[in-house]
């Protein structure tokens, strides 16, 4: 993997169309490759990342230092920063990715028609698959270890600011495809940070069959503009917690606090808490005192801000903010139905919760909220492949065609109908 400094724009074409073409012939490989033979590399790549911590964390500070000389928050640090822990957690999805069932060659429907003619529906590979994301630089072995399970090929952008991260956590893929007797062009990273990789990827129809963006607005915004190629979308997590009227305030104290303050920076962490105006007397209070003793700056209208000094006035732009910070937008409503409306105006269909004791309120919000999770009396950061027992996630489709949700091995197939007859011929 050999990194390129500079390229004129006929050198990056070729090196992108080369990309391509070895993914392809891979992909070819890959889609006939044994179980075995997959699960084999997947645990090899595990063991490779436990193996060159050392070295990972070596190019990750590389990294770290490099944005935040040029000033990046400590939000946006954490996305990219890794440590042994995380190391080891990202080493354990490749594990866990390689103990769960194949999907592929899986039957999902099997009948007989009149004719004797016996159909099953199967599940087939998507062939390869080009990933765009930034900064996190994990996502280089989910989404390689989650391709190759599936019998995909892999094309994988990371973001120019967790280059030298991703590439050292590429080479423990290589060597685990490698050790099974794989093609190594079946994960293959993007040697370079010139923007217009983008580009050469969102228009090579020839080589890439799917593509699939996780990030910031901007990228998928410009990824749904560009792209001639399907696309599986990523978009940000504008997230809720609504506190119903019916709520149990420790509970709800609880929830809210998790959602928000575990990790700020994942998709899954709530950027919106509303309450409703008949808990307002007894659970806004504690809910937004416990915020902003915890170091959370609260922004809300003008009830929320009237029972903590501390409060900043929200914007309306604030409601529609993914932050990514210690920051969170507040608002009082009247009722599950103004919640509901709340979120359907302002939210991103990623992941939203209700807490409440009310049986018909949560069925309401679970029915008539649609977003990609919905969730109640729980944390909206359980938003995560791993946390659904689906092991590694290359992310939270918020769109309705092909996958939605936690985008794991299974929905990186597609599928195919197998007839066999007895010499049957159409009347």
């Amino acid at each position: 993997m050999t990194a390129l400094r500079a390229t004129t724009p006929q050198e990056l074409a070729e090196t992108m169309r080369g990309l391509g073409a070895r993914a392809r012939a891979a992909a070819q490989v890959l889609k006939q490759a044994s179980s075995e033979r997959k699960n084999a590399a997947l645990r090899a790549a595990a063991q490779a990342l436990r193996d060159e911590t050392k070295a990972i964390l070596a190019a990750n500070a590389r990294d770290v230092e490099a944005v935040r000389a040029r000033g990046a928050t400590e939000a946006f640090v954490d996305r990219l920063a890794l440590n042994a822990a995380r190391i080891a957690g990202t080493a354990r999805g490749l594990d866990d990715v390689a103990a769960f069932p194949d999907p592929v060659g899986h039957v999902m429907a099997e009948w007989t028609r009149p004719n004797g003619l016996v159909i099953q529906r199967v599940r087939v590979p998507l062939g390869v698959i080009g990933v765009i994301y930034e900064s996190r630089p994990n996502v280089t072995a989910d989404a390689g270890g989650l391709c190759l399970k599936a019998g995909n090929a892999a094309i994988l952008r990371g973001g120019s600011e967790s280059f030298h991260t991703a590439r050292a956590i590429g080479a423990c893929l290589t060597k685990g495809l490698r050790e099974a007797d794989l093609p190594e062009d079946a994960i293959q990273l993007v040697p370079t940070t010139d923007r217009e990789a983008v580009g050469h990827m969102l228009k090579m129809i020839d080589f890439i069959d799917i593509i699939v963006p996780r990030g910031g607005k901007s990228l998928i915004a410009r990824v749904q503009q560009e792209s001639r190629i399907p696309v599986i979308a990523h978009l940000d997590g504008n997230c809720h917690v609504y506190v119903d009227g019916k709520a149990d305030l420790a509970m709800a104290r609880k929830v809210v606090m998790n959602a928000k303050m575990r990790r700020v920076s994942v998709c899954g962490a709530a950027e919106t808490l509303l309450v409703d105006r008949a808990a307002a007397p007894t659970h806004l209070t504690p809910v937004v005192k416990d915020l902003l003793d915890a170091g959370c700056e609260v922004r809300g209208d003008e009830a929320t801000r009237a029972v903590d000094a501390r409060v900043k006035p929200a914007s309306e732009d604030d409601y529609y903010t993914e932050f990514l910070e210690p920051i969170i937008a507040a608002k009082i409503v009247d009722g599950v139905g103004a919640a509901i409306a709340h979120v359907e105006k302002y939210g991103s269909h990623h992941t939203d919760a209700i807490v409440t004791e009310d049986k018909a309120a949560a069925e309401r919000f679970l029915n008539e909220v649609d977003s990609a999770i919905v969730l109640v009396n729980a944390s909206t950061q359980f938003a995560d492949g791993a946390e659904f027992g689906m092991g590694a996630e290359i992310g939270i489709s918020t769109g309705r065609l092909h996958a939605r949700g936690p985008v794991g091995a299974e929905q990186l197939t597609s599928m195919k109908y197998v007839v066999r007859g007895t010499g049957q011929v159409r009347p």
